[in-house]
């Protein structure tokens, strides 16, 4: 692990944090949808932890891929 690039290692660290990130996600919304069609059908109020999260979701994806470090020349 010591003579691998530290850029390959922030980015392999950078993908698995944003894989765990989706499979929260997913895994969520998955039980929101039923909990919330169950309850109160005439409400979908699931849309707005669905669309709140799925922007941070966005940008936590932008950002595992470097886009935000084209900004920049730190990186």
């Amino acid at each position: 692990m010591a003579d691998r690039d530290p850029k390959a290692v922030r980015a392999a660290q950078r993908n698995r944090g944003l894989r765990m990130h989706f499979v929260a996600y997913f895994l969520l919304m998955a039980a929101l949808v039923p909990v919330n069609l169950i309850v109160t059908p005439e409400t979908p109020w699931f849309i707005w932890p669905m669309v709140g999260w799925g922007s941070v979701l966005a940008i936590h994806t932008a950002w595992a891929m470097g886009l935000f470090g084209m900004m920049s020349s730190r990186d």
